[in-house]
């Protein structure tokens, strides 16, 4: 199985917001970025989106390491992702999942991989982190019209 590391970052200009994400995927010497936006989102949506993203960017099952500064990217999906399947996707309040149609669809995305969440501390000069937080970052601001 290849083994492709994966680095995420979501922004967002006010939250909610204009927002933007970025991904870097690499393979060996072979990179890819991806980035995109919205223009009324959070900070999480864009932290999840570029997650999918970069998963739906796969087009064979591997084995992936995914680095993102997102607690609350990384620890849904391996934390709290089986309770709200229990519960019918109510939270420990007794509503409704926040953001269950991103939760839905990565662990769609996810499904065909082995991963490994890796959490990154943000804005601590990461080389991979820095770049993919620029991407987002200016995708937002692509979207904002600055």
């Amino acid at each position: 199985m290849k083994h492709v590391e994966i680095f995420t970052d979501g922004a967002c200009k006010g939250n909610p917001g204009p927002g933007g994400w970025g991904a870097l995927l690499r393979m060996g010497r072979h990179e890819k970025e991806l980035c995109g936006s919205e223009p009324d989102t959070t900070n999480n949506r864009m932290e999840m989106t570029a997650a999918l993203m970069a998963l739906r960017a796969l087009i064979q099952p591997c084995e992936v390491t995914l680095h993102t500064d997102s607690r609350y990217l990384i620890d849904g999906m391996t934390k709290w992702i089986e309770g709200w399947k229990r519960k019918g996707w109510m939270n420990a309040s007794k509503k409704p999942v926040r953001n269950a149609d991103l939760w839905h669809d990565l662990i769609e995305a996810a499904a065909p991989h082995k991963i490994t969440w890796e959490w990154v501390k943000g804005h601590s000069d990461h080389p991979e982190n820095d770049r993919v937080d620029k991407l987002a970052s200016d995708a937002a601001d692509a979207i904002n019209g600055k």
